[in-house]
């Protein structure tokens, strides 16, 4: 099950961390494409990954929110913050700031989390975003039995 949220425009925060933050178009993320940002970029879908915004402490990335132009009008978030680095407030300051920038292109932005990760939801609200809807998906039992092996 995965929850989806839309940000409530009145409550978007401006949210800082202790890191410097940068917009980074498209062509950044050629080098990005690797484990640790997975949530963010998607390397199946490279075409789609448009916009994101980066935390650097010196000049490694700390910190990722990308989105995906998932659709004409709306771009969907994902972020990554680097395990070391967790529990700064680095994952809202960058998602915050990347709602920002997505709804002044004229795109509306989306945050999907799966129920069960409290963080991620977390992130969605100080972010200033709330509930919008639901995806449930089935799987045939079988499918479900290899996946439980």
């Amino acid at each position: 099950m995965a929850e989806y949220y839309l940000p409530d425009i009145s409550r978007i925060p401006t949210l800082s961390c202790a890191y410097v933050t940068r917009v980074l178009t498209q062509e950044a993320f050629a080098d990005l494409y690797r484990p640790e940002w997975s949530n963010a970029l998607c390397e199946d879908r490279k075409n789609l990954d448009v916009l994101g915004v980066g935390a650097y402490d010196g000049s490694a990335l700390v910190g990722l929110a990308a989105c995906s132009a998932d659709c004409d009008d709306m771009w969907q978030i994902g972020v990554d913050v680097l395990p070391e680095y967790r529990r700064q407030g680095i994952a809202s300051a960058l998602t915050s700031r990347l709602t920002k920038e997505i709804i002044n292109r004229g795109k509306v932005p989306f945050y999907c989390t799966a129920w069960s990760n409290v963080r991620s939801v977390r992130n969605a609200v100080k972010s200033g975003f709330i509930p919008a809807w639901v995806e449930m998906t089935a799987k045939p039992a079988n499918i479900v039995d290899e996946m439980n092996l």
